[in-house]
């Protein structure tokens, strides 16, 4: 593993440890033990829409490039990446465990899972960045005060650079043969025989979820934002979670929502909790991913003669 990420995610753990001293703990206890069973659980059922339709949006993907992974296979598998995500520094340790478990399935070894596990995540990031992009385009129109131009300049090099990595990742050390084919397997992924429908659905279904579960930790700690907050800071706290540094993206998502609850007339120690609450309900969804993955060790497990 990079030691320069392993680094960067130990730096960003500190920096999170530095904000949370910062701030005012008894107010910050007092939203987070506001949270109710209710909150809770409906927040815990989402996470598993969430999962389970990832890994439907992957098994197709994968079928599109010519690898079948079975259905019950396909969410065993997510719900272990979502874990990994989330425990792992740079938090995209799950996807390479992900694709590195299906090397065996079909002929060729890791690089075709890989590729499949790429374009699923892309499938997923074109649908956070569109909605960031529309965030940023309407926000002087649904919230009280204007998006100031640090913001914006800061959100828009985001995307931007995230987007140049993804290109730049499928792009390296390729031929122009290689090229063309690249370009045939994005058209049979997300284009041809209706692959766009499908992956704009549970693209839309995931990111409904993501930020439904966002919006509920934030009501259940007491920020009451409005339902702009889904169109606005919320997106752009998940897109903070895509930079590849920290464990699950905590610590920059937490910077995020510190930054923008106010905008919206909230303070800052509520968009806090709120992302706590947020980070642990996620963790806690994708606990499964522990089971199969005991599950996987015990029947691997050397039997005493």
């Amino acid at each position: 593993m990079n030691k320069l990420r392993i680094v960067a995610s130990v730096v960003t753990l500190a920096v999170l440890a530095a904000i949370i001293l910062r701030t005012d703990l008894a107010a910050l206890n007092q939203s987070l033990a506001r949270i109710s069973w209710g909150a809770i659980i409906g927040c815990l059922v989402l996470v598993q829409v969430q999962i389970v339709l990832s890994a439907l949006r992957w098994r197709f993907t994968s079928a599109r490039l010519g690898q079948n992974i079975g259905r019950f296979k396909a969410i065993r598998e997510y719900y272990v990446a979502s874990f990994l995500n989330q425990t792992l520094p740079g938090g995209v340790g799950g996807d390479a465990v992900r694709a590195w478990r299906m090397r065996s399935d079909e002929p060729g070894g890791w690089k075709q899972p890989a590729k499949a596990v790429v374009f699923e995540r892309l499938s997923g990031q074109i649908a956070f960045f569109a909605l960031a992009a529309t965030g940023l385009a309407i926000w002087p129109f649904i919230t009280r005060d204007d998006l100031s131009h640090q913001m914006r300049y800061i959100l828009i090099i985001a995307i931007t650079v995230s987007v140049i990595t993804i290109i730049a990742v499928l792009l390296k050390k390729r031929s122009g043969a290689a090229i063309s084919t690249l370009n045939g397997e994005l058209m049979q992924v997300f284009v041809r025989r209706k692959a766009w429908l499908f992956q704009a659905v549970t693209s839309v279904g995931i990111l409904a979820s993501y930020i439904g579960v966002f919006f509920i930790a934030a009501q259940a700690t007491g920020s009451q934002l409005p339902w702009v907050a889904c169109l606005t800071v919320i997106p752009f706290c998940l897109v903070a979670m895509l930079i590849p540094t920290g464990f699950g993206g905590w610590g920059t998502r937490e910077a995020a929502a510190m930054a923008l609850w106010p905008m919206l007339g909230a303070s800052s120690v509520d968009g806090l909790a709120a992302s706590i609450t947020y980070g642990w309900l996620s963790l806690v969804g994708a606990a499964p991913g522990i089971v199969f993955l005991a599950a996987v060790a015990f029947r691997k497990r050397p039997r005493d003669a």
